[in-house]
């Protein structure tokens, strides 16, 4: 027998949800759940536990074992995913973040920190705010980055709305950061957008 590996989505699902309630079957629920999504599993793993519920016959428990293997999910994929202790492009970076930022239906700030030789030093996540914006305060940004003795930075942030086109706020953002880390001789390389399985780099449009 081949497993779950030759279960289709609705049946996988079904698994997952074991009854439904309400009269209804597992079968039935499951179905729901995909039509309610155009049959996207990437939308639906984007769903919150609420979201979840608001399915007929899936109660809270459901809802949160559902999110929870969806959880799982992203994080085996992130895990299967080579991570590069160097980084030389900006695919780097966004390899290296898609897994955690492509699916949130919120914006995250997030600062990667580098060393001399381009070498990951630390990861941070700076901020997490709503659907279109976030704050990131470059007092905190700089203050952690000297405080690890990084060499250079590089950030990091999504748009839930699938565009990878800077906002001005963005930019204006982006540039306030560059003058700040040459002040304190600690450059700011990159700028990285991610929105869904895309992204834009602000050195590679020339923006840094």
């Amino acid at each position: 027998m081949d497993g779950v590996s030759s279960l289709n989505d609705t049946e996988l699902l079904a698994v997952l949800i074991g009854s439904g309630g309400y009269g209804r079957s597992a079968e039935i629920v499951a179905e729901d759940f995909l039509a309610m999504t155009d049959h996207n599993l990437q939308t639906l793993g984007k769903l919150t536990p609420q979201g979840y519920a608001q399915i007929q016959g899936i109660g809270e428990a459901r809802a949160t074992l559902i999110s929870a293997a969806m959880e799982l999910g992203r994080r085996r994929t992130a895990y299967s995913r080579v991570q590069k202790t160097r980084i030389i492009s900006s695919r780097d970076v966004y390899n290296r973040y898609v897994d955690r930022l492509s699916y949130l239906c919120h914006e995250e700030f997030h600062v990667l920190l580098l060393k001399r030789s381009n070498d990951v030093l630390a990861e941070l996540k700076i901020s997490s705010g709503g659907l279109s914006g976030t704050v990131a305060d470059p007092k905190l940004i700089f203050a952690k980055a000297l405080a690890l003795g990084a060499a250079a930075i590089v950030l990091i942030h999504n748009h839930p709305s699938g565009n990878t086109k800077p906002s001005q706020c963005d930019i204006n953002l982006t540039k306030n950061l560059v003058e700040a880390g040459k002040f304190l001789d600690l450059p700011v390389l990159d700028h990285i957008i991610i929105a869904g399985k895309n992204f834009s780099s602000f050195s590679d449009s020339g923006l840094i």
